[in-house]
């Protein structure tokens, strides 16, 4: 078992697995991966790395997040709401600041630029601490 409570399977034991390579996943320095229904399997150089979901993401797709990986989903929300919010702040600053002589395209350009920035930021620190309080959980 490895850290994450994923059990290893070394190469030598099963060398080649014959399944569709799935697109979604956190990559973990992975080759490949795969699903197989609720079976997620990473394929490293020496060994597979291999973990159940409780969803199936392809058969269930937006009930996957709010079960298995909670953690990406409240980064994303956090994401989102700070992104907007300040996206929005800076778009009305830009907009009162200079009254009718800046041009809409510039400051719609900054308040984008400002929401991805903090959005990302907070959306990060969200992951991060959900995946911290996730790990001590699961101990």
């Amino acid at each position: 078992m490895d850290g994450d409570g994923n059990i290893i399977i070394p190469k030598a034991v099963r060398p080649i697995i014959d399944l569709k390579e799935a697109p979604l996943g956190s990559k973990k320095g992975v080759n490949k991966q795969y699903r197989y229904g609720n079976l997620y399997i990473r394929d490293y150089e020496t060994h597979f790395s291999v973990h159940m979901d409780t969803v199936d993401p392809l058969s269930n797709p937006l009930g996957h997040p709010f079960v298995d990986v909670p953690e990406y989903l409240a980064g994303a929300t956090a994401a989102f709401i700070v992104g907007r919010r300040l996206g929005t702040t800076v778009y009305n600053i830009c907009k009162k600041g200079e009254g009718n002589n800046t041009k809409d395209a510039a400051a719609i350009g900054t308040a984008v630029l400002a929401g991805y920035i903090a959005g990302s930021a907070a959306g990060n620190l969200v992951f991060n601490m959900a995946s911290s309080l996730k790990k001590k959980r699961d101990e």
